[in-house]
């Protein structure tokens, strides 16, 4: 239990500094608290729609991003196509911070808060 706790709030802090590095990027945003806030809010919105809608072949996924692009639009200034492009971002840097990591032997690829890490 205590070790799900612990990959669980390391991977939500990594998630959050991706939507940082994106937010900061797309919006000019330095707040990696609002960022965390959001990294959670984004993971539990997810797992929320996933787990009722995911199911469904093609629509189900896509509304699961859609929910989460939702959560990033609505905490940052800006419109969907700032969203996407802040979720982008996010997922890149949070794949290089986890390429690293894994090189290193710390972690695997994966993070709470962005999707398809």
């Amino acid at each position: 239990m205590i070790d799900s706790l612990v990959v669980f709030v390391v991977s939500l802090l990594i998630g959050a500094f991706g939507i940082f590095v994106g937010a900061k990027v797309v919006v000019d945003t330095e707040d990696y608290t609002y960022a965390l806030i959001t990294a959670l809010i984004g993971a539990l919105v997810w797992a929320i729609v996933g787990f009722f809608f995911g199911w469904i072949p093609l629509l189900g996924p896509l509304l699961v991003f859609v929910a989460y692009l939702a959560v990033i639009n609505a905490r940052y200034p800006g419109g969907w196509i700032e969203a996407i492009v802040i979720t982008v971002i996010a997922w890149l840097s949070v794949l290089v911070v986890l390429y690293v990591l894994a090189v290193i032997g710390v972690t695997g690829f994966e993070a709470a808060g962005v999707p398809g890490t």
